[in-house]
């Protein structure tokens, strides 16, 4: 069986650090942390870096990578996604708009809002615009933050669920990863121990962050180290 049959009903991320755990999904996962169901949207980052950090390179991802695609879709279906204008323009034609989305781009471009919208985008000038639009956007009990490296950099400090694929090699690219700090706990990683392997031979594996906002003292550590 291959890795996208294997995700084809639900990914389960086990905790970290807890021998013989069950796996749970990224509702139980969340709901174990006391996170959700409380009525206040929660927004989440979520994107895919090589084990150096890259997410990007020339405007694409240096990567092939089908079973990342999957569960990207798997995971923003059906909730509204927030992007800078570049990583808008990084999708192929033929999926602008982010089907069962509500897709919002960041940009102060004049002119962009008129050449955008008719496409199925929503144009806004900042973050703090865009969070208040997917606020009133269906889905909007998960908000998701889809790129590129400003927007994440912008969005960081007020996240609070980071789904970071991590691709078990190193290359050379001009986009990067934020860093997550003291204030975030490394919650849960999928498969339990090791790597997946896909079709194509690279090895990943999914991991879940969680923003601990009553924790003070705290060591911060690397994705994945």
């Amino acid at each position: 069986m291959n890795d996208l049959n294997k995700f084809a009903d639900s990914m389960h991320y086990y905790p970290v650090g807890v021998a013989d755990a069950d796996g749970q999904d990224l509702d139980q996962a969340l709901a174990s942390r006391g996170m959700g169901g409380s009525g206040v949207p929660l927004v989440g980052m979520i994107w895919a870096q090589t084990t150096n950090g890259v997410i990007g390179k020339d405007g694409g991802m240096p990567w092939h990578l089908p079973e990342d695609l999957k569960h990207f879709k798997d995971s923003t279906l059906g909730h509204p996604v927030v992007m800078g204008r570049r990583t808008w323009e990084s999708f192929p034609d033929a999926f602008r708009p982010l089907p069962g989305r509500t897709n919002i781009v960041i940009s102060s471009r004049e002119g962009l809002a008129a050449e955008l919208e008719p496409l199925g985008a929503v144009v806004v000038p900042s973050l703090e615009a865009a969070l208040e639009t997917a606020e009133g956007s269906e889905g909007s009990d998960r908000i998701w933050i889809v790129g590129g490296s400003q927007v994440y950099g912008e969005a960081e400090p007020l996240a609070d669920i980071a789904v970071v694929t991590v691709i078990n090699t190193e290359t050379e690219g001009d986009s990067y990863a934020p860093r997550l700090g003291s204030e975030w706990t490394f919650t849960g990683v999928s498969p339990a121990q090791g790597w997946y392997t896909s079709g194509n031979g690279l090895q990943y594996r999914f991991a879940l962050w969680t923003r601990n906002r009553n924790v003070t003292d705290q060591d911060g550590r690397e994705p994945l180290a």
